[in-house]
């Protein structure tokens, strides 16, 4: 097995309990990159807060953010992919929420939106390192297309939630979650393994030759596209049945393990 392009996720996956990347892990996917593979970021995240560790690996090349719906260059900025949700349907989802009282906020042209701050907002920023900008009741008419809409409730309330948006809008959006805490709204056929399989086609990479990494929801349809999926130890029982593999928890250098092992042999 000749692995040519590595996709990992980044929460409870790349990063660790403290949202860093151990030195392992660091050492391991560089060398990775000196051996001539082509590693990338594939998150549910924004791309500015995706960034700060693409540098830290010091990766110069295209990353997979808002699950898939834009694929972006790192250093040069060229964008490769740009898929965002219907202006139409997104405002209908930001009437539903407002008249429901629900939590969300959307992204747009890489920046973050709300209504106002208030403790799910402060649990986000600190969770993905990124300042909100909060713009009252005007948050709910904004033209832009959002790459991502993100829904911020407990798991117990979040399945009503859910089951609310999908019964309204059915085909003209996708969910997934990353976080027992998070729904997240995407354009349809936005996922993470698509948009892998699109950027192996531009890097001229065959399935195959293709390796993800990732534990949560938002990694299935990437574990299920690659040649070779990899689930954390942290995994949920289905991403484990998908996978090929099972490397150990985000805490135990996970990711260094299944680079260490199926990558630099």
């Amino acid at each position: 097995m000749t692995i040519k392009l590595v996709a990992v996720d980044m929460d409870d996956t790349l990063l660790d309990a403290k949202k860093a990347i151990s030195p392992r892990t660091c050492a391991a996917i560089k060398q990775a990159v000196k051996q001539g593979v082509t590693v990338t970021i594939a998150t549910g995240r924004m791309f500015a807060s995706a960034m700060p560790y693409a540098k830290q690996l010091a990766l110069d090349v295209p990353i997979i953010t808002y699950n898939g719906a834009l694929i972006r260059a790192c250093l040069s900025g060229e964008t490769f992919l740009h898929r965002p949700i219907n202006n139409k349907v997104a405002s209908g989802i930001l009437a539903l929420c407002r008249e429901q009282n629900w939590y969300i906020q959307t992204y747009i042209d890489d920046v973050l939106y709300i209504k106002e701050h208030n403790d799910k907002s402060a649990y986000y920023e600190k969770a993905a390192g990124v300042k909100a900008v909060p713009v009252g009741d005007r948050f709910y008419a904004m033209t832009g297309q959002p790459l991502k809409m993100l829904i911020i409730e407990e798991p117990d309330k979040l399945q009503k939630i859910k089951n609310a948006i999908q019964s309204q809008f059915g085909d003209s959006i996708s969910l997934t979650t990353s976080s027992p805490r998070y729904l997240e709204i995407n354009q349809p056929g936005v996922n993470k393994g698509i948009s892998l399989l699109y950027l192996a086609q531009k890097l001229q990479i065959e399935r195959h030759e293709i390796m993800a990494i990732g534990d949560s929801q938002n990694d299935l349809d990437m574990i299920e596209s690659a040649g070779f999926g990899v689930a954390m130890g942290n995994a949920a029982e289905n991403i484990k049945k998908a996978a090929q593999a099972v490397t150990g928890g985000y805490d135990a250098d996970g990711v260094a393990e299944a680079i260490e092992k199926y990558v630099l042999g």
